[in-house]
């Protein structure tokens, strides 16, 4: 195990696409925590030397947090919070938008527009944790929305979008908090306030993970006959080029005042799970964990509990059909999870330690003994070579970046 980073402050990665192409660079924010927004820089650390670069820094009181790296280019996408926040516009769910930081040069990635009649291609509140599709193509986002939030909050429901290189965007509204974005940005999920029980309706969409480039699976709340929430596994088929995903439905892209923005048409959810009858029904939330695709779009990863009520590795087609139980552990699992590069492995945290699972029979190999602190269950992130896993775990008092080879 090699710690590299050192300073009296806390340093945070992202749950994937920390790493540089190049595989010796580890991209992160410097909040406090997890859930404490109040960073103003984003930063990589050379995992070899130490040094440290400044990416970006945030400037008129707003802040930045949860930087992900493009696979093939030094291109960084983030999010930022609001300039000269106030009262009545400060950082929340649905105040935030996602920047791209690229040779020096920051765009705004996603438009904002909340000036009734909308503009198709531009969102209607914040989108956070940005992450790049295989291809470097698309980014992935969750969102919550401005215009509902406003009309009542229990209507603003998580919903997951994708930014398409389909831009620029310029929203004609005379708002002050509103802006131009470089990439034209939909939704892709579809939820609804009031799922009907046992039914494939979901009100959150959340938790995304690419499979490919042209799929996108989620964690959707379904809800059981008997009224409780049941998180599922979900999946969209994107659209295949540009005209296809400016094409509206039913309803508007942009949404109407009453409605969420729409996904394009021919975009539908398809429900991969069907776990309501189950002993301990749906995926886990605690912890909290994003789906994940091996690289060659074959398999989707989740953690559920089985039978005896220990958080597993399971793994379904993204055709459907039955979840395959991965890990069989006497311990729960306890952190989000990634996949090594060749698809033959996952890291995770088990029993206090970073192990990696082997994607075909299971079988745990731990690559970390002692560890002062347990790691956190944040992160856990292959190189992109494969060679060296991330994390974070608690240091002299400050949460610090660790590494350690993974052979």
């Amino acid at each position: 195990m090699k710690q590299i980073t050192f300073a009296s402050r806390h340093h945070q990665l992202t749950n994937t696409n920390t790493w540089t192409p190049d595989s010796r660079w580890l991209a992160y924010d410097v909040r406090p925590s997890g859930a404490s927004f109040t960073g103003e820089t984003i930063e990589r650390v050379n995992v070899n030397s130490g040094e440290v670069d400044v990416i970006y820094r945030a400037t008129h009181g707003a802040h930045v947090g949860v930087v992900t790296v493009h696979p093939a280019e030094d291109k960084y996408v983030f999010i930022h919070g609001p300039e000269n926040p106030d009262a009545g516009w400060h950082y929340d769910f649905h105040h935030r938008q996602g920047v791209i930081a690229h040779n020096g040069q920051v765009s705004r990635l996603d438009a904002m527009d909340i000036t009734a009649p909308y503009t198709a291609g531009a969102l209607r509140g914040g989108s956070h944790v940005h992450v790049f599709s295989p291809d470097g193509q698309y980014v992935s986002f969750t969102y919550n929305d401005h215009v509902l939030h406003e009309r009542d909050p229990k209507l603003d429901l998580r919903n997951v979008g994708v930014a398409a290189p389909y831009g620029p965007v310029t929203p004609q509204g005379a708002h002050p908090r509103e802006y131009a974005g470089t990439f034209w940005s939909v939704l892709v999920s579809h939820t609804t306030p009031m799922p009907q029980p046992g039914s494939d309706e979901i009100n959150r969409a959340y938790e995304e993970g690419w499979v490919g480039n042209d799929r996108l699976a989620f964690i959707g709340d379904t809800v059981s006959v008997h009224g409780d929430k049941v998180p599922e596994l979900f999946i969209v088929d994107l659209p295949k080029n540009e005209q296809d995903w400016k094409r509206a439905g039913d309803t508007p892209l942009q949404g109407m005042p009453d409605t969420m923005p729409a996904p394009p048409a021919g975009v539908a959810q398809r429900r991969l799970t069907f776990t309501h009858q189950k002993v301990f029904p749906g995926l886990v939330n605690v912890p909290r964990h994003w789906v994940r695709s091996n690289p060659q779009a074959t398999q989707i990863a989740f953690l559920m509990r089985d039978d005896n009520g220990i958080v597993q590795l399971w793994l379904i087609s993204p055709e459907g059909g039955e979840p395959r139980q991965l890990t069989r552990n006497e311990s729960d699992i306890q952190s989000a999870f990634n996949w090594h590069p060749s698809g033959n492995m996952l890291g995770f945290v088990l029993e206090n330690r970073i192990a990696q699972c082997d994607a075909a029979t299971g079988e745990v190999t731990f690559l970390t003994s002692d560890h002062g602190n347990p790691p956190s269950g944040d992160a856990i992130v292959f190189s992109p070579d494969g060679d060296r896993v991330a994390w974070m775990e608690e240091t002299a008092g400050f949460r610090q970046i660790w590494i350690t080879e993974t052979a």
